[in-house]
């Protein structure tokens, strides 16, 4: 965002301060200004002169010699310019006198730094006490100035003054503004905005600029009807018809202010809907009347496959979420980015209608990345504007076309504004406001520094009224910066942080999480990290059922693909691809394991997010090597002793009868298998591969880090071996719950040693062996304290089909 100094005092009247002056202030004051330029840096006694005679040069041709009145006396100056006669008078022009400074040339190449000097001297023997120069040479663009020639000196008007500062009168005593305006202050991407921060910044009173009423008196809806279908994305939409258009160049006062923003000057009418979109930040179109069909405007979306020609002859795209503008058969623009060529405005144009609207800011920005199209009207729409501002916009571009006969101005104005925008109301809480900043600013202080910025307070319930220009202001936060930012950052006391000591420690979640690295990688496992996204795809590939609630995901609105589309359910596929890639690489022996979330729908905004520990391997190893590393983990934080093993897990990507469920006092903790061969061939592992999953909120739940101490035992143990005849089909965990639940507080431990199948036993059976070990922590046990358990025992287990064997 550019802005000239001048046209900022002309809203601001009294300012007065140096350019580094106004620079530091604003910056200091929130409105950071990135840098200036001043017109004049190198520009030194320059005056207004005018032509009394000029004569031929009498050794060279391309030469003339002219007599310049610069107001205190006559100078003869030579000059080469070629829109200069012999024989032509009366023109005034732009003067250099003696030791005086320009800023360049006519060579096209960068500016000298300080300047170019200009001292008198003889051209081919005839004596010139100064130079007559073009806009080039003061280091302005001639396009800026209709009439300059490149090749010329610049003629100055009539109403130039001779012997005054011709800089004064191109308006070059100027300082151009670049300013960092942040997103959220749409307010300050307007000539008006930037002044009224300079006037609460310099403590000056803020003018806008005085709107007259215009119109005849006819009546702007006898020449157009308006229709907004889509008001949610049309907040508002205002219009005027002007007629009788005159285009002619804009007057000169326009011109420099248009090119202090960097804006070419083309016609009256383009030049003041430029004008009012730099003054007020308010975009604004111009449709020639004679091309909208039916008198009619329709705002409304695009159909999708639409295609549309833009005024740059570029044909595009368009689909549902587009607004467009439309007369009564066809689209004749792009909401907020640019006209259709089929109402392009010509030089015949006779009656014009004007229109300011508000359109919806992310659709614009949107839109213009769908069509390829950003122009500086969607710029700024799609930081959302001020519906407040159409209207004044509209008016002050009508006062202007009637100020600068541009044409005739029709009475009334068409003005949609279904929903209005509400002023904000915040409550006022000054002491909230200074333990915010650390500060002891006054309630007078801060109602002063409101009073500048325009907001209001309403004694009644202690609120204060935002104006609807400031949409940045939300809540208490944002008042506070107020009043820091006029109070002075830098005399905000430096202080430093104070609050109750505290002792830093993890939560007992992240405790449990680290254990689980920890015994991961004393395993020999390697930590692994994959990505949350992925294909519907892997759910196929796992062989889940069609039915499986892992099938149900959370979708991704704007994925980076189909691969990327979904989150995911269940860790396993992140795994067994990297343990692919390991494969695929002819790594041995790979161990990794992942701490990784899953995410499962709850049919609320947000999904269940669950850390689940995922182990894999393949190489040395088999079933058992897992159970020991799953169990060692879950022994280390308190679960154990009590573990249950389901061997019917029901996980289709296992292995049918290399898998199991694992469950704690009636919970289940989680699975752990060998990956089926389909599945393992289907990731391109060609070796058996193994895998372990716990639902870590479920273990840290169980989880238990107390230590508790037992003496060393007084008394020996008496153990006894048992040797069974049990069914194939039976795991050894039954024989196990029923020894633990049978033997009572006299079991300390069993321990299997023995499992034997072969011709000795029957067919369909297997021999298992156990080592019990019995003590008692108050004396030492004999036959008669071990018999009768050891004959609960054996009759539960016959019961279960088990056999001593003999």
């Amino acid at each position: 965002m550019n802005t000239s100094l001048n046209w900022i005092k002309a809203m601001v009247p009294g300012l007065e301060c140096t350019d580094q002056e106004f620079r530091d202030a604003m910056t200091l004051s929130g409105t950071k200004v990135e840098g200036f330029e001043r017109y004049n840096k190198n520009l030194e006694k320059i005056v207004v002169g005018q032509i009394e005679s000029v004569e031929a040069h009498p050794d060279a041709s391309k030469l003339v010699v002219c007599k310049v009145n610069v107001g205190t006396e006559v100078l003869q100056i030579v000059t080469g310019a070629p829109n200069v006669k012999v024989g032509s008078s009366g023109q005034k022009v732009i003067v250099v006198l003696d030791g005086g400074k320009v800023a360049g040339g006519h060579d096209g190449g960068a500016l000298p730094e300080n300047g170019i000097k200009i001292k008198k001297g003889k051209l081919r023997g005839v004596e010139s006490f100064g130079m007559m120069c073009s806009m080039e040479e003061l280091g302005v663009s001639s396009e800026f100035f209709p009439g300059a020639d490149p090749d010329g000196i610049y003629f100055l008007g009539d109403d130039a003054e001779v012997g005054s500062s011709a800089i004064e009168y191109l308006g070059l005593d100027d300082v151009v503004y670049e300013y960092e305006i942040t997103n959220n202050r749409v307010d300050c991407y307007s000539v008006i905005g930037i002044a009224r921060e300079a006037a609460a910044t310099f403590k000056k009173e803020f003018k806008a600029p005085v709107v007259t009423k215009t119109g005849n008196d006819e009546d702007v809806n006898d020449y157009i009807k308006v229709e907004v279908k889509d008001s949610d994305l049309c907040k508002r939409y205002t219009a005027r018809v002007v007629k009788d258009i005159k285009l002619a160049p804009s007057p000169e006062w326009m011109r420099r202010r248009l090119m202090t923003a960097g804006i070419r000057p083309i016609n009256n009418i383009v030049d003041i809907t430029n004008y009012v979109m730099e003054e007020y930040g308010q975009p604004m179109h111009a449709y020639d009347l004679e091309t909208i069909e039916d008198r009619k405007i329709v705002v409304a979306r695009a159909k999708d496959g639409e295609k549309f020609v833009t005024l740059d002859g570029q044909e595009r795209n368009l689909d549902s979420e587009v607004l467009m503008i439309n007369d009564g058969k066809k689209a004749i623009g792009i909401a907020g980015i640019m006209g259709g060529e089929n109402s392009m405005i010509t030089d015949n144009v006779k009656t014009m209608l004007f229109e300011a609207a508000t359109f919806d800011g992310t659709n614009i920005r949107k839109s213009a990345k769908r069509v390829g199209l950003r122009t500086d009207a969607s710029g700024k729409f799609e930081k959302g504007l001020d519906p407040e501002n159409a209207m004044a916009a509209m008016d002050r571009a009508c006062q202007l076309i009637e100020e600068l006969g541009a044409g005739v101005v029709v009475g009334g104005a068409i003005d949609i504004y279904p929903v209005k925008n509400e002023r904000k109301r915040i409550t006022f809480e000054p002491e909230k406001i200074n333990a915010l900043l650390g500060t002891n600013v006054s309630t007078d202080d801060m109602m002063t520094y409101f009073k500048r910025l325009e907001i209001e307070y309403d004694k009644d319930s202690n609120e204060l009224i935002i104006p609807t220009f400031r949409q940045d202001l939300l809540r208490n936060a944002d008042i506070a910066e107020e009043v820091a930012r006029f109070f002075g950052y830098d005399n905000i006391p430096t202080t430093l942080p104070h609050g109750a000591t505290t002792m830093g420690k993890i939560s007992f979640k992240q405790e449990v999480e680290l254990e689980a690295a920890r015994i991961a990688k004393f395993a020999g496992f390697s930590e692994a990290m994959t990505y949350s996204f992925e294909s519907p795809k892997v759910f196929d590939k796992l062989m889940l059922d069609a039915d499986d609630k892992l099938r149900k995901t959370i979708v991704i609105s704007n994925p980076l693909g189909e691969d990327f589309s979904i989150m995911r359910t269940l860790p396993l596929n992140g795994m067994l691809n990297s343990l692919s890639t390991n494969y695929n690489r002819r790594n041995k022996n790979v161990k990794l394991f992942e701490l990784a979330k899953v995410y499962i729908p709850t049919g609320e905004e947000l999904p269940d997010e669950r850390v689940q520990f995922t182990l894999g391997f393949f190489g040395d190893g088999d079933f058992f090597t897992m159970k020991g590393v799953v169990e060692e983990f879950l022994d280390e934080i308190g679960i154990s002793n009590k573990l249950t093993y389901n061997a019917d897990a029901k996980k289709n990507f296992l292995h049918p009868g290399r898998q199991a469920e694992i469950s704690y006092e009636g919970k289940v903790l989680g699975y752990l298998g060998e990956v089926h061969p389909k599945v393992a061939d289907t990731y391109g592992i060609g070796d058996r591969a193994y895998v372990a999953v716990l639902d870590m909120p479920v273990v840290t739940e169980l989880a238990n880090f107390d230590i508790k101490y037992t003496g060393i035992a007084k008394f020996p143990a008496v153990t006894r071996d048992l040797s069974m005849v049990m069914p194939k089909t039976m795991p050894v965990g039954d024989v196990e719950a029923i020894i633990a639940k049978r033997g009572g507080k006299l079991v300390e431990s069993y321990n299997l040693f023995d499992i034997y199948e072969g011709s000795q036993i029957k067919e369909g059976f297997k021999s298992v062996a156990y080592s019990i070990a019995f003590r008692a922590n108050d004396r030492t046990l004999e036959d008669k304290d071990i018999t009768p358990v050891m004959d609960n025992i054996l009759k539960d287990l016959s019961a279960a089909g088990v056999e001593l064997r003999a």
